[in-house]
């Protein structure tokens, strides 16, 4: 139950604290006093819209602050430990603020959370009915979910099947519409990608074949530098055996400081180290000249293959140019592009099989949707006939309330039913829909039947009505207090009322007084006590506080309500 509320810098409430009870919770005030700002503080607090007009003029922000005793076993605690949120001895804490500019935080259990979260929160705690709440229960898509939630389990497993099926038909009926009206596109891409591909096939690269090709070129275009090149170095290691005078060269150089260093290596282990390092260097001149004599036999200039590596070098970069930066990206395009082409290709097939799926997804969809318009048109029984009987405790005996359920054949993500509330006022009256067929008096009636049945079909913790008796007076507004005293026997009930006959059966009352200290006007909430419920009784019954006759009213009200409530 929702025990405490604290409202601050909310329309005309400077400050406020209602404290509120387990049972039936009533607010009355003069009006303008501000009655509406408890409705709209309460559906701040469990997320509603955050309008920057509601905040105070002169304030900065409004805030609303809530304690809410929840069961510590129950699923609220899960979701706010979820939430990161704690509990303070059972209670939770939830604070919503909205700035004068229009900004809105929300914190839970003593920790900020998107506003999300209390939405989602306030279906396990609270039901907010009110006027708008009645115009939204005019409009049919309102009235089908209205229906669904009555029939509750039972809709449930047919409608997720028909969610699911109802999901992969429109994939279905999706990707035929694509490929049956893009075919044309389609075939240019077939063609492009099959030309691009037939292409590549012709010319056939490989794996780092342009950097081969790359170096071979290199090699072939300076072929004569290259093997003079080897030539004079090989001369520098090992001299030229047909020269008539024999030059010094590496190798000759090499021998005759080693054998300098082997005719005293024995009197000196250093030295002797320096020849072997001599040795070793002669070793290694010796395979470097052999590979240069053999590197210089092996080089050749041969212009014609320099011309064929050319032109393939050509035909790789024509392939870049057009399908790729680099060959390796070239045949990656070529794999990616097969693969597509091959989807692309088999469209004829694909389309076939779609339109098999489609067909069979079609049947099961129609098959579905009659399932669900089995399962409302029973809920549709039972509901008509619980708010028929509720609106005979409402003062309304004659009144017949039907619910009719037409499958429209239009399929939607609920199904194919349009489901609609009507309203026979009278015997031998022809039902009609909601707005036609009830008086403003009625239609407030007809509200609140529907709202005790919701409350038995789908239990909240705390229900909220404002001003849902508007337009009653009477022996009706008597009925409509003692229907409301009774469903708060098993839940918390807050009511919003001008009148008395509904305000006499509270367990509390609350006031809502205003002051005007001659520039601005402040609201307040007060617990009335006995004295002070026949003093406001009596003002909403003749307008004035003292009067004798309304005070006299008001005592005969409170004792009429004290008995039907023991």
């Amino acid at each position: 139950m929702v025990d405490e509320v604290r409202i601050q810098g909310l329309g005309v409430i400077d400050e406020a604290v209602l404290d509120l009870s387990p049972g039936f919770n009533v607010v009355t005030g003069e009006t303008g006093a501000g009655k509406t700002m408890v409705v709209t503080s309460l559906g701040l607090l469990f997320g509603g819209r955050a309008d920057p007009q509601r905040v105070r003029p002169g304030a900065d922000r409004a805030t609303v602050e809530g304690r809410i005793v929840v069961d510590p076993g129950g699923r609220v605690v899960e979701r706010v430990e979820e939430a990161g949120g704690e509990l303070d001895d059972d209670t939770l804490i939830v604070m919503r603020s909205v700035s004068a500019e229009g900004r809105s935080r929300a914190f839970l259990g003593g920790r900020s959370v998107p506003v999300s979260t209390l939405i989602n929160l306030a279906d396990e705690l609270v039901a907010v009915h009110g006027q708008s709440d009645q115009q939204r229960l005019l409009q049919a898509g309102r009235q089908r979910a209205a229906l669904d939630r009555y029939a509750g389990s039972a809709l449930t497993k047919p409608m997720r099947a028909y969610t699911r099926t109802y999901r992969r038909h429109r994939e279905v009926s999706a990707l035929l519409e694509e490929l049956t009206t893009r075919a044309r596109e389609r075939q240019q891409e077939a063609d492009m990608l099959r030309f691009g591909l037939e292409e590549i096939e012709k010319v056939d690269p490989k794996p780092g074949e342009d950097a081969e090709l790359a170096a071979e070129e290199e090699r072939l275009g300076h072929a004569d530098a290259l093997r003079g090149a080897a030539d004079l170095a090989h001369e520098a290691l090992l001299g030229d055996p047909a020269a008539a005078i024999e030059a010094p060269n590496v190798t000759g150089l090499l021998g005759q400081a080693r054998h300098a260093l082997d005719a005293v290596r024995d009197h000196d282990p250093e030295l002797a180290a320096l020849a072997d390092r001599l040795a070793e260097a002669g070793y290694l001149i010796a395979d470097v000249s052999t590979d240069l004599a053999a590197y210089a036999e092996s080089i050749d200039a041969d212009p014609v293959r320099l011309a064929a590596v050319q032109e393939r070098r050509a035909e790789l970069t024509a392939l870049t140019r057009k399908y790729g930066q680099t060959l390796d990206e070239v045949l990656a395009w070529s794999r990616g592009s097969a693969v597509r082409l091959a989807e692309l290709e088999g469209d004829d097939d694909r389309i076939e099989e779609l339109r098999a799926e489609h067909g069979e997804l079609s049947e099961r969809l129609a098959a579905e949707a009659a399932e669900l318009t089995t399962v409302r048109t029973r809920a549709a029984e039972r509901f008509s006939k619980a708010v028929t009987e509720e609106l005979t405790a409402l003062a309304m005996p004659h009144a017949r309330v039907h619910v009719t359920v037409t499958p429209t054949g239009d399929y939607g993500p609920h199904g194919a039913d349009e489901v609609e509330v009507r309203l026979a006022p009278h015997p031998g009256a022809q039902p009609l829909p909601l707005h036609k067929g009830a008086s403003g008096g009625e239609l407030s009636r007809v509200m609140l039947a529907i709202e005790v049945v919701f409350a038995g079909a789908d239990p909240v913790p705390t229900f909220v009505f404002d001003e849902v008796d508007a337009g009653v007076g009477g022996k009706a507004a008597v009925e409509i207090g003692r229907r409301l005293s009774r469903l708060a026997r098993n839940a918390q009930v807050i009511v919003v009322t001008h009148l008395p006959q509904v305000a006499a059966f509270a367990d509390q009352h609350l006031l809502v007084e205003k002051s005007n200290d001659g520039t601005v006007t402040r609201s307040g909430v007060t617990a009335l006590d006995r004295e002070g419920r026949v003093r406001e009784l009596s003002r909403m019954l003749a307008g004035l506080e003292d009067s004798e006759l309304g005070r006299a009213h008001a005592e005969e009200l409170l004792e009429m309500a004290a008995q039907e409530r023991g």
